[in-house]
């Protein structure tokens, strides 16, 4: 579930032990209830006594898996229709039109990191380990693979950083265009 205000989003993930619970009607309201209850409160709310009663009424165990929130921008919130993943975002310079339909994009795509600079070097490192040993089972010539492992870093930075990926909403922009100046500050990503 996610909910947003002027001045922050949250995001959250409440498990239940079966899908039957997990699609209930008063399962969903009660977790779109709760982030209203964490947008309002606070970061430091204490919903212990809340998923306890949720668990109670729905009768089966209920557990706030994880929260997430983000801080100052213009916020776009988008849960999928399988009520299984979801993103917020953060934008700087933007519509909350534009922010919702880039939460949309996250939730879809899964991006790791906002910019290519960002991808994790232990990420990168596992990556080129397996184009090494691919390389060499194809039998490159050593004088090129430096340059082919160039190539395949810049791709594997640009697949993985929400800047770079084609917007799901209009594949011939990269989200960096479609974002026609605005700035992304941050997003989270919860769900499978």
């Amino acid at each position: 579930a996610t909910a947003t205000n002027d001045n922050q989003a949250v995001i959250l993930k409440l498990g239940c032990e079966t899908d039957f619970v997990a699609k209930n009607p008063d399962f969903v309201s009660a977790a779109e209830k709760l982030a209203q209850d964490f947008l309002s409160n606070g970061k430091d709310f204490d919903a212990t006594d809340i998923v306890n009663e949720i668990g109670l009424k729905i009768g089966e165990k209920v557990d706030l898996v994880e929260i997430k929130f983000l801080e100052n921008g213009t916020f776009g919130n988008y849960v999928h229709s399988n009520k299984k993943v979801g993103a917020i975002i953060a934008l700087d310079g933007s519509t909350p039109e534009l922010a919702r339909d880039i939460a949309m994009h996250v939730t879809a795509m899964n991006p790791l990191v906002i910019s290519p600079d960002e991808v994790p070097e232990e990420a990168v490192k596992k990556e080129r380990e397996i184009w090494t040993e691919q390389l060499k089972n194809e039998g490159k010539p050593e004088e090129i693979l430096d340059k082919i492992m160039i190539g395949k870093e810049k791709k594997f930075r640009e697949e993985n950083a929400l800047i770079k990926q084609a917007f799901v909403k209009d594949s011939e922009k990269t989200i960096e265009q479609s974002l026609e100046g605005a700035h992304v500050k941050g997003f989270v990503r919860l769900g499978n």
